[in-house]
């Protein structure tokens, strides 16, 4: 399935950092971000905080796909574990998400981040909670 318009993603913090939502079907989510100077920490590398939020919202969208005809479904991370494999400084951060189960109010997903699709960034695994709707 193709990924909603970029202003679909309804989330201010990934469109200020530049990512955007490449696929999205039932049980998977990719998402792109071009790797620049102002993502990058003090050694020269992508700071594992953008790092781990790629990570978390490919495993949250993951898990939250409803077709286009549907009300969006909410959610919010309960755990995410982080491991972070390689470094990298430039390039496009590919970040898939892959649900792994799902139960009655919880999640579960896994996700990777790579360079460019050749170089294995970090891998991460979570737990969601399934919410009514978004927060006011």
């Amino acid at each position: 399935m193709q990924a909603p318009p970029a202003a679909a993603l309804d989330n201010p913090f990934l469109e200020l950092i530049g990512a955007r939502l490449a696929e999205w079907r039932d049980g998977y989510s990719e998402f792109h971000l071009p790797i620049r100077a102002e993502l990058l920490n003090r050694q020269g590398v992508l700071q594992g905080g953008v790092l781990s939020t790629m990570l978390d919202v490919a495993c949250g969208y993951a898990g939250l796909y409803t077709p286009p005809s549907h009300e969006p479904s909410h959610g919010h991370t309960v755990s995410l574990t982080v491991n972070f494999i390689n470094k990298g400084s430039q390039g496009m951060v590919v970040t898939k998400g892959f649900l792994v189960q799902r139960a009655r109010t919880l999640f579960f997903a896994r996700s990777e981040a790579w360079i460019d699709g050749t170089l294995l960034l970090a891998t991460a695994q979570g737990s969601f909670k399934l919410t009514a709707g978004r927060s006011k």
